[in-house]
């Protein structure tokens, strides 16, 4: 075919047929990447950043970020999936990039790859490599798809590797159990290179890994970590080059709400020290970034009321941690939650995380083949002993009943997948 398309509409719906199992497709493996990646002529030029784990990812990665741009870096940032475009999956210095950039970086991919059927994420990822390379930043931060060893982020050789935590999802791709999916995630560790890992329990399998090859492994709770204070925080990590400790005290809690947002403030200066002689940030710029961070979908708290709550939870874990950002939020009479999910994840492992917290149940039906039904939604919850206030065939349904039905003290959260999110955002007339 040509390789010129008209507007990125197009090019992501050929890039979409590419590969026979389209773009909720998963074929994990570096091969096809790599070969791709080296007919462009693709090489790593500045510090990189590759950031995986269950949970975390995005929070750690705007983070990173921030800060960076804060202590005037220009900053090249790659993430999956998008809220609402998918311009928002490659930004520079925290803009979204242009039609225009993205479909240039397509034609060069298309052009480059020959007979190779790329997926949607393969492809999307050699694209936003392209454009890096165009503007040359700083830094880079990578956010792993899924897993990490074979995930294509992973065909850039990162000079940071981060963990954020390890718990049960993509158990059909990752394995069954944590040992398992921690190997996957520890194959972005480097021999010789500083590996993070944010989970307070981690599997020994990532232990062992990284000793395999050689990598620098920093744990939290061991080589890193941070004390919660009354009204602030602080973080200590390994001793300076000079043997002083290091202690960062004072610090306003990140803007991103929740406990576990700490976890992964800690991780990002874990990785900073790691690279201070290529990256030096201030403590004026630590502050600054973490004071100016936002990401949409992670406990995002609207103005106003009743309150609204959008969560991209969607996972046990992740749920568990919503559960007790929803606790720490103070009263609110009645909750009702507009639920959408993905009919691979661990369905009822995310209800009963939430159970305590959610007064009201709005299963709705998800676009696309993955998508749970809000009927197979409502009978799980049921068979719960929960109660299930409507089935609707659309996220924004549920949303707009849940407003006429919601009082000025009660609560609306919209949770359980991307798309239940964005969805959410749209109604609202709100930007990712």
């Amino acid at each position: 075919m040509s390789a010129r398309l008209q507007g990125l509409g197009a090019w992501l719906a050929h890039v979409e047929a590419l590969h026979p199992r389209g773009s909720a497709g998963i074929e994990l493996g570096l091969g096809r990447v790599e070969q791709v990646s080296a007919r462009l002529g693709q090489s790593v030029f500045c510090p990189v950043i590759l950031v995986g784990g269950t949970n975390g990812k995005g929070s750690t990665c705007a983070m990173l970020e921030r800060i960076l741009l804060a202590a005037g870096y220009r900053v090249g940032l790659y993430t999956s999936p998008h809220l609402l475009s998918y311009n928002e999956r490659v930004r520079i210095d925290a803009v979204a990039v242009d039609d225009e950039q993205l479909c240039a970086a397509f034609e060069r991919v298309e052009r480059a790859r020959g007979d190779s059927a790329l997926t949607y994420f393969e492809f999307g990822t050699l694209a936003a490599w392209e454009v890096f390379a165009e503007v040359r930043p700083d830094a880079i931060v990578l956010e792993v798809g899924l897993g990490g060893r074979l995930d294509a982020t992973n065909a850039y050789a990162p000079d940071c590797a981060i963990v954020t935590g390890i718990d049960l999802d993509h158990m059909d791709f990752l394995g069954p159990d944590r040992e398992s999916i921690g190997r996957e995630k520890a194959g972005i560790f480097r021999v010789g290179k500083v590996a993070i890992c944010g989970d307070p329990q981690p599997p020994q399998s990532l232990i062992e890994h990284a000793a395999a090859v050689g990598a620098d492994l920093r744990l939290i709770g061991r080589d890193f970590g941070y004390q919660r204070q009354e009204q602030q925080w602080l973080y200590w990590g390994r001793p300076a080059p000079n043997g002083e400790i290091t202690r960062r005290g004072g610090l306003a809690f990140p803007a991103l709400r929740g406990e576990r947002q700490l976890g992964n403030a800690a991780c990002v200066l874990a990785a900073l020290d790691a690279l201070r002689d290529r990256l030096p940030v201030a403590m004026q710029d630590i502050r600054r970034g973490l004071g100016e961070v936002e990401l949409a979908g992670r406990f995002q708290v609207l103005p106003g009321r009743p309150a609204v709550v959008l969560d991209v939870a969607h996972n046990p874990q992740a749920a568990r941690v919503l559960a007790a950002n929803l606790g720490d939020m103070g009263f609110h009479r009645t909750t009702w939650a507009v639920f959408g999910m993905l009919g691979d994840k661990d369905i009822d492992g995310v209800i009963e995380a939430l159970r305590e917290r959610v007064t009201q149940w709005l299963p709705c039906t998800l676009e696309g083949r993955r998508a749970a039904s809000a009927d197979f939604l409502a009978s799980r919850l049921r068979a719960l002993g929960l109660s299930v206030a409507g089935e609707f065939e659309s996220p924004e349904k549920a949303l707009v009943w849940a407003q006429e039905k919601a009082g000025q003290d009660d609560r609306i959260l919209a949770f359980g997948s991307f798309l239940t999110v964005a969805a959410a955002l749209q109604l609202l007339g709100r930007t990712a």
